[in-house]
């Protein structure tokens, strides 16, 4: 699991250089330029990428947990 969040990241990672978007004049809805409504899409790729990042690839213990083991 953690290689394939590593894999998403990276795909991230190289999602966000967009030069393709750099002379684009569209408005997308009539009012958002182009680059504006990708990185917008993009941060919400980002978002939902970080949340299964912490729920499957975080490690499972805490400092608690940690203190625990000290005590014992």
């Amino acid at each position: 699991m953690k290689s394939l969040a590593i894999a998403f990241m990276f795909v991230l990672l190289v999602l966000h250089q967009d030069f393709w978007l750099k002379d684009n004049g569209t408005l997308v809805m009539g009012i958002l330029p182009a680059s504006l409504a990708y990185h917008m899409a993009f941060t919400f790729l980002a978002a939902i990428g970080w949340y299964f990042m912490v729920r499957f690839a975080w490690p499972h213990f805490s400092e608690d947990d940690e203190e625990e083991g000290v005590e014992s």
